[in-house]
């Protein structure tokens, strides 16, 4: 009989000895096919595995040794503080993607009951983190995947925010009308051939890939975007470390007023935006 203790001493072996990273996610597989969260296991390191928990184990272990997030074995990441589902129809929701959040509540602030888009939403964790945040704002959030909406509004539905609307379609395409206070996207933006991608092969390479310059998507979404605000609204993008000059100057043809580049907490360019014209 394998006890949930040793069951969490033998994975962490497998998955890299005493390393931090090893140790929390052989904790985490475990309490996932026990159903119970990581902190109850420190209370009951006697729980007995069933021999199919243990063949679910085995599963979980062989595909993180494959290289597969800890997101899409444990069927969720934490973005904003809130919960968010994730599968392998979508994107694993990074840390620095909460700094496009902050910006756009930054945007809003002071503007009652605001129109929000969100572009290419995926798990809807954008989408939720500003309708949380907001619950005066009428949050709008489109994706071309039909199988990533599906996640997203169930994220929506599960956390209780009803001021969201989901809409399939590429881009702006679902749109039936109306102008937003702001737009926000964390669209793909790795090039086709980047290496990059090797690391990344168990994420959905829809929501990665933007053609052979990795720039093709943000540029949609730039020449598209004033005809979509509302006057002094404004469009905020996140990108790769390296795409800041070129997404500065696709809002600077656009139009754009006040355009800037925001960096993560790693130094790197990370979000633009810039103004539509009062």
């Amino acid at each position: 009989m394998t006890r949930a203790a040793e069951a969490i001493a033998a994975l962490r072996e497998r998955l890299g000895g005493a390393s931090t990273t090893a140790a929390l996610d052989a904790e985490l597989l475990v309490a996932r096919v026990l159903r119970t969260r990581r902190a109850a296991l420190a209370s009951e390191p006697g729980r007995a595995l069933a021999p199919e928990e243990l063949l679910a184990l085995e599963a979980l272990a062989r595909r993180r040794l494959a290289g597969e997030p800890m997101a899409y074995l444990t069927g969720c990441r934490e973005f904003w503080s809130l919960e968010i589902e994730v599968t392998p129809d979508v994107l694993v929701p990074r840390p620095e993607t909460e700094q496009l959040v902050e910006r756009a509540l930054e945007a809003i602030a002071g503007v009652p009951n605001p129109a929000v888009l969100d572009l290419g939403t995926g798990s809807g964790a954008v989408a939720i983190a500003i309708a949380s945040e907001r619950p005066d704002a009428a949050v709008t959030a489109t994706d071309v995947s039909a199988a990533a909406l599906a996640v997203a509004r169930r994220n929506a539905v599960r956390l209780g925010f009803r001021n969201l609307r989901f809409l399939e379609g590429s881009w702006f395409e679902p749109l039936a009308g109306g102008r937003f206070e702001a737009i926000v996207s964390n669209p793909p933006y790795v090039a086709a051939g980047d290496a990059a991608l090797a690391a990344l092969a168990s994420e959905p390479r829809l929501a990665l890939v933007a053609g052979d310059s990795g720039l093709e998507a943000l540029a949609r979404i730039a020449a598209g975007a004033a005809a979509r605000l509302a006057a002094g609204g404004r469009l905020l993008l996140e990108h790769g470390a390296d795409q800041g000059a070129p997404v500065r100057a696709m809002l600077q043809s656009a139009g754009f007023e006040g355009v800037a580049t925001r960096r993560d907490l790693a130094g790197h360019e990370r979000v633009t935006e810039g103004a539509r014209a009062r």
